[in-house]
């Protein structure tokens, strides 16, 4: 298992991006998708794309992002990917049923956006574990719901 202590810049950054580009031609670029939710935590344990186990445990002046440089050596380099995120697209048919709605995601504290008269809230496991815990309001089809990736629900991340 591999210890990252801290993030070592962006792959933006211009004293980054020449050796980035030398190495993603060798194929010695291995990325680690995290979690949008994730992104925030100090400390995290995963799995990069090539299989590489990894202990992260950021400083508190650190976070990761999409981009962050974890490791670059002459042999290789590992960089943060923001997982794509899902959203959860609910439309209430009416004021009553857009009033019920809010307040039954309000007690669940969902992390949210709106956007008109819709309403996106952001996915953290399965999209049908939302779905029973506003059960009747789906099943008398009194709010509308599709699930959206991120770049579909035309809304800012995070």
């Amino acid at each position: 298992m591999l210890r990252i202590d801290r993030v070592l810049g962006s792959r933006l950054e211009p004293e980054f991006s020449e050796e980035l580009h030398r190495l993603e031609h060798r194929g010695a670029i291995d990325i680690v998708n995290v979690p949008v939710a994730d992104l925030a935590r100090r400390r995290l344990l995963i799995t990069t794309r090539g299989g590489e186990e990894l202990a992260i445990a950021l400083p508190r002046h650190q976070k990761l992002f999409d981009g962050a440089v974890l490791l670059l050596d002459g042999d290789r380099a590992i960089v943060v990917r923001a997982a794509s995120e899902r959203w959860l697209r609910l439309e209430p048919r009416s004021i009553s049923d857009a009033i019920e709605l809010g307040y039954h995601i309000g007690n669940l504290g969902w992390r949210v956006r709106f956007e008109g008269e819709v309403l996106f809230v952001a996915i953290e496991g399965r999209a049908e574990n939302y779905v029973v815990r506003l059960g009747e309001l789906f099943w008398s089809r009194r709010v509308g719901m599709s699930v959206l990736d991120e770049d579909d629900a035309n809304v800012a991340p995070a």
